[in-house]
C-alpha cells in the first residue's frame, strides 16, 4: 500500500514532502468515502492541478441529475472535462483586481461549473459511481483548499460545503467540502 502513497504523491511531483501528508489524508478520508473527494488531495501550490471529483452515491435512493462545483477563490483558468450524455455550464464573475496570463489581461474568471443530465437516462444511479473532472492553475499560497460540490438529485439535494472550524475536525463534518492540501514550492513551475 505504501508504493500506492508513493506514486500518487510523485504525481503531484514533490515525493518528499507530500507522500506522508497523502498518507494521512487517505486514512483521515476513509469514513468519508460517502462523500464526494478529490482523486488527488494533495498538490504543488501555483501548480496546474486535474480536480477529479468522486461521486459515489445519490440523494438516499434518488439518482444524480447535476453536479455543480463551486471554484474556489484564487484558482484560474478552470476548464471542465466533457461527459458523454451531460451539459456543461460555465459561470464566469469579474475580478476585482485583473492578471496578466501570457500577454492577455483576464478581467474574469471562472467561478462555477455545472454537468447536467441530458436525459433520465442519463442520470447517474444511486447504485453507481462516477467522476466529473476539470483542470486549473491553483493559487501560489500553500494550505488547506476547500471545493464545494452540489448534487441534484431527482427527489433532493445534497450541498457538500461544510469547512471545519478552529479545533474541528474534518470527520466530525456531515456535508464536507473536498479537501485539497496545496503544499508549498520553491518556485512555481509554468507548465501546461
Amino acid at each position: 500500500m505504501k508504493s500506492i502513497f508513493k506514486a500518487a504523491a510523485c504525481v503531484v511531483g514533490r515525493c518528499p514532502l507530500a507522500a506522508p501528508l497523502l498518507a494521512s489524508l487517505t486514512l483521515v478520508a476513509g469514513p468519508a468515502a460517502a462523500h464526494i473527494t478529490l482523486e488527488y488531495q494533495v498538490a504543488n501550490a501555483g501548480s496546474y492541478y486535474k480536480a477529479n471529483f468522486k461521486v459515489g452515491h445519490g440523494c438516499g435512493n434518488s439518482p444524480i441529475q447535476q453536479i455543480t462545483v463551486i471554484i474556489p477563490a484564487g484558482v484560474q483558468g478552470a476548464k471542465p472535462m466533457p461527459k458523454a450524455g451531460w451539459t456543461i455550464e460555465i459561470q464566469r464573475d469579474k475580478l476585482a483586481t485583473p492578471y496578466d496570463d501570457h500577454g492577455r489581461t483576464i478581467t474574469d474568471e471562472v467561478s462555477r461549473i455545472s454537468w447536467t443530465a441530458k436525459t433520465p437516462a442519463d442520470y447517474l444511479p444511486n447504485s453507481y459511481y462516477d467522476e466529473f473532472a476539470l483542470q486549473a492553475r491553483l493559487p501560489a499560497q500553500a494550505g488547506p483548499m476547500y471545493w464545494s460540490v452540489s448534487q441534484v438529485c431527482e427527489q433532493g439535494r445534497i450541498d457538500w460545503n461544510e469547512t471545519p472550524k478552529a479545533g474541528q475536525k474534518g470527520s466530525d463534518l456531515k456535508s464536507p467540502a473536498a479537501l485539497l492540501e496545496l503544499m508549498p514550492t520553491a518556485g512555481a513551475e509554468h507548465q501546461h
